[in-house]
């Protein structure tokens, strides 16, 4: 769906491609944030990123969290517990979701394909015949296509929209155009 061109000017770009295009430095990283990087989660999950949040955890717990589920933590915070010291880290500007989304893109692997997951949960998306969503989403959207995703965790269900148009216009003013 959104293959990536490598980043021009990476010095790690040798070390080999990703699934969105990128150099793979660590393969498929299970990444857990705070709720302060709900935003930053969220742009990652459409990439296809397993990111999980700690809504109101302190960093302490988000260490210990992260540790026992064998997560990265995504923290604004370039404090790291001496007693985590082996819990992997990657600190993100929280105001700068642009950037936050590069660091992460560039030197891990994705989970799944862009559009894969809950945007608001995490789940992994079910594909289903759009008449299943009869009642839960607009009659033109079933009747304009034949199947849709759905969420299992939250319910939510997805459709190749507008909206998904206008997130990889986003992806590619951040990431740059597809490659092809």
């Amino acid at each position: 769906m959104l293959d990536r061109a490598e980043l021009p000017g990476n010095p790690a770009r040798a070390k080999g491609g990703a699934h969105l295009g990128y150099p793979r430095q660590v393969s498929c990283t299970r990444f857990l944030a705070d709720s302060s990087l709900d935003y930053v989660a969220r742009r990652l999950r459409f990439l296809g990123f397993d990111v999980e949040t700690l809504p109101g955890a302190p960093l302490r717990q988000l260490f210990e969290a992260a540790r026992r589920d064998g997560r990265t933590v995504i923290t604004p915070s370039v404090r790291h517990p001496r007693r985590f010291a082996r819990v992997p880290a990657v600190v993100v500007e929280r105001e700068d979701v642009a950037a936050a989304v590069r660091a992460v893109a560039a030197t891990h692997e994705t989970a799944g394909p862009p559009f894969s997951r809950c945007a608001l949960c995490n789940r992994v998306l079910e594909t289903l015949p759009a008449s299943a969503a009869a009642g839960s989403v607009p009659g033109e959207v079933i009747a304009a296509h034949e199947e849709l995703r759905h969420c299992t965790g939250c319910g939510k269900w997805y459709w190749e929209g507008s909206h998904v148009d206008r997130v990889r216009m986003w992806f590619e003013q951040v990431l740059g155009p597809p490659a092809g």
